[in-house]
C-alpha cells in the first residue's frame, strides 16, 4: 500500500494553485494518513496567496476512489469510529478553502472521492469521468456529505436514485443532472481557464460574492438578501471598486488593491 501523499503545485497560471493527490497504488484512496495529508495541504493552500484552487490527481484515469477499504478491513468498530474525525477534517478542510475550488475529474471520483469533489465550488469532468456513491452496496451511508451536498447539485430524486442505487454515471450525463459542470476534452486546461478567469476579477469582490451565494442559499429568502447587501456594501466600499472602475472607464486591466497587484 503506498503512503500518503498530497502536494502543493504552481500551474503556470498566475494566482492559481493545484492541490494533487498522488497515492497511485490506492488509486488515491482516502486512508487515516491521506486524510490528514489533504487536511495539511488544504491549510498550505490557504496561506499561499492564491486566488483560485484546482483539485486535482497525479494519477491517470482516476481522481480518488473513496475510502480505502483495505485499512477499513483492518478496523474493528472503535477503530473505525475513532478515524471518522480525522476523515471529517478532511472534507471540511476543502470546504473551508478562503478562496474558489474547482475539482478536476477526469477518471474515477467515487465514495469520499465524489464527495470531495462536491466540497469544491465548481466541478470539471474529462469524458473518461465515472461519478457515483457506492456505500450502500457495502453496508455503509456517504459519510463525507454526499447525502446533504448532491440533492443541493442534482435535486432530491436524482440524488435518491443514485445513493439508494449506487450506481456511476458518465461526464454526459453528470452534466446533464448537474453534478458537474463542465465537461471538456482536457479538463486540467479547461479548468485552469475558468480559474484564470475568475483570478483576474477582483479578490475581494469574487470572496464577498462566493460568501453571499454560500451563505444564503440555505436562508430565507429576506434573510439571503441581506447577506447579499452585506457583501455589495463591503465590495462597494472597497480600493478594488474605485479601480475597477477606473479601468474599466480607461479600458485598461485593472490592478487590485486586494490582491496586492503592483502597477
Amino acid at each position: 500500500m503506498s503512503p500518503a501523499s498530497v502536494w502543493l503545485e504552481g500551474t503556470g497560471v498566475e494566482h492559481v494553485g493545484a492541490l494533487v493527490m498522488d497515492r497511485p497504488e490506492a488509486l488515491n484512496a482516502i486512508s487515516t494518513a491521506q486524510a490528514e495529508a489533504l487536511a495539511d495541504g488544504c491549510t498550505r493552500a490557504a496561506g499561499a496567496g492564491l486566488r483560485v484552487l484546482l483539485l486535482t490527481s497525479a494519477v491517470d484515469g482516476v481522481f480518488c476512489v473513496g475510502a480505502d477499504l483495505k485499512e477499513r478491513g483492518t478496523m474493528d468498530s472503535e477503530q473505525l469510529f475513532a478515524q471518522r474525525p480525522v476523515l471529517q477534517a478532511a472534507f471540511e478542510a476543502v470546504a473551508a478553502l478562503p478562496v474558489p475550488t474547482v475539482a478536476v475529474v477526469d477518471g474515477h471520483a467515487l465514495g469520499g472521492g465524489l464527495e470531495l469533489a462536491l466540497r469544491c465550488d465548481l466541478v470539471v469532468a474529462g469524458p473518461r469521468a465515472s461519478l457515483g456513491l457506492p456505500e450502500v452496496g457495502v453496508g455503509l451511508v456517504p459519510g463525507g456529505g454526499g447525502t446533504q451536498l448532491l440533492p443541493r447539485r442534482v435535486g432530491l430524486n436524482r440524488a435518491l436514485d443514485l445513493v439508494l442505487t449506487g450506481r456511476r454515471v458518465g461526464a454526459e450525463e453528470a452534466e446533464r443532472i448537474g453534478l458537474v459542470d463542465r465537461v471538456a476534452e482536457d479538463p486540467r486546461a479547461a479548468a485552469l481557464e475558468l480559474a484564470g478567469q475568475i483570478a483576474a476579477r477582483s479578490p475581494l469582490a469574487v470572496r464577498a460574492a462566493r460568501r453571499a451565494v454560500r451563505t444564503g442559499y440555505d436562508l430565507a429568502l429576506d434573510e439571503a438578501l441581506q447577506v447579499e447587501d452585506a457583501a455589495w456594501r463591503e465590495a462597494a466600499a472597497s480600493a478594488d471598486r474605485v479601480e475597477g472602475i477606473e479601468a474599466f472607464v480607461a479600458r485598461r486591466t485593472p490592478y487590485w488593491p486586494s490582491g496586492g497587484d503592483a502597477r
